[in-house]
């Protein structure tokens, strides 16, 4: 019974020292602060392109045949007029010996028919001359023009046969000529479709041997969503680099949009294409290009992060005055999302009060509870 009167008795005296004794909260934090600085803000547009040759042909053959001997091999260079592929000739060069032995046959019998109108020539001439005096009749006169008219026939009939047989040599020679391909562009080869000893039939169209190419300018195909395509134009400053060389970048300008769309993944995108060079041939066919357009920019301006501005408009930020942040109107020039050009209201090296974060409530930030932010007066 003691013991709990012992207790009554000390519970009433801790309570009060509890009481009494001082009680220190958790001073806020101060503020975080950015100072205004100068330097260039730029408006681009981002988006992945690939890389192509600007000029390349696909070297195929004319004539049906076996691909006999291929001289070139991929990333060889060759220069315009090397020969880099043969077919088979066999057969176009029997045509030609062919063509050629009735053309020789042919002109061997118009000789024949030339000496036979020059006798019925002379016959009918001399006939025309007796008739007078009547040494022939009417009947063999007739005759003998008769057999000069056949004479003259039978020669325009040899000649038409020699110059339809002189276009079917032109036509076999020229077959003949193509069964050695060259090429018709300097450049390197890029890619082969064919094999040595493949048989190419050029029925309707002509097979594709290879691809030349010339890796001295690569056009960029960028992919250019909907949302952005209105913003770029002929002639924007356009650059980009590769995923091997992240820190190189060519630069170009635009030179053509591609007005039909390609839908991927229901994104609508539109190729913009420009060129760049490719003196040390770094860029190769079917890279992949991280590119970026300009379309604004400015230097030596005042310059502040987005993340300053305070919510709704006009645009307002919060200045440090003698120690107090006070709430000023400022007025903006380009915008993007992480900086802001700022036209006027501030000055260089002014500090600003970024606006607390959403997620720093009850940590003692500059939006919880124990430390909340002094009343400003605008200004």
């Amino acid at each position: 019974m003691r013991r709990w009167w012992w207790i009554l008795v000390l519970l009433p005296v801790v309570g009060g020292l509890v009481w009494w004794s001082p009680w220190k909260g958790e001073e806020a934090p101060p503020p975080e602060t950015v100072a205004v600085g100068r330097g260039s803000l730029k408006v681009t547009v981002s988006a992945l392109g690939t890389l192509q040759p600007l000029q390349f042909v696909d070297v195929g053959t004319q004539v049906t045949g076996q691909l006999r001997k291929l001289h070139v091999v991929i990333g060889q260079a060759v220069k315009k007029g090397e020969l880099i592929a043969e077919i088979d000739p066999t057969l176009f060069e029997s045509r030609v010996g062919q063509t050629s032995a009735q053309i020789i046959n042919s002109k061997a019998l118009l000789a024949d028919r030339r000496a036979q109108l020059a006798l019925a020539t002379q016959r009918v001439e001399r006939n025309r001359t007796l008739i007078g005096s009547d040494a022939v009749s009417r009947q063999e006169l007739e005759a003998s023009e008769a057999a000069y008219e056949q004479a003259q026939a039978a020669v325009k009939s040899i000649e038409a046969q020699i110059g339809q047989q002189s276009a079917a040599l032109t036509f076999d020679s020229t077959n003949l000529r193509y069964t050695k391909i060259f090429a018709p562009m300097d450049g390197t080869v890029v890619s082969l479709t064919a094999r040595q000893g493949q048989t190419l039939v050029a029925a309707q169209q002509a097979p594709v041997i290879l691809r030349i190419a010339d890796l001295g300018t690569m056009t960029v195909q960028a992919e250019v969503s909907e949302a952005d395509i209105s913003r770029i134009k002929l002639d924007t400053p356009a650059s980009f680099n590769t995923l091997g060389l992240p820190d190189r970048r060519w630069s170009g300008e635009v030179r053509q949009i591609l007005p039909t769309p390609e839908a991927v993944n229901n994104v609508v995108l539109y190729k913009v294409l420009f060129d760049v060079d490719n003196p040390d041939g770094a860029l190769l066919p079917q890279m992949s290009a991280q590119v970026s357009f300009l379309l604004q920019k400015v230097d030596d301006v005042l310059l502040i992060p987005t993340k300053a501005l305070l919510p709704g408009r006009p645009p307002r930020v919060q200045v440090m005055e003698r120690g107090k942040p006070v709430e000023r109107k400022i007025k903006l020039g380009l915008e993007t999302r992480k900086e802001v050009q700022v036209v006027a209201g501030l000055r260089e090296g002014e500090m600003l009060v970024l606006p607390a974060r959403k997620d720093e409530g009850g940590k003692g930030g500059m939006g919880s509870k124990g430390g909340g932010m002094p009343k400003v007066r605008s200004h």
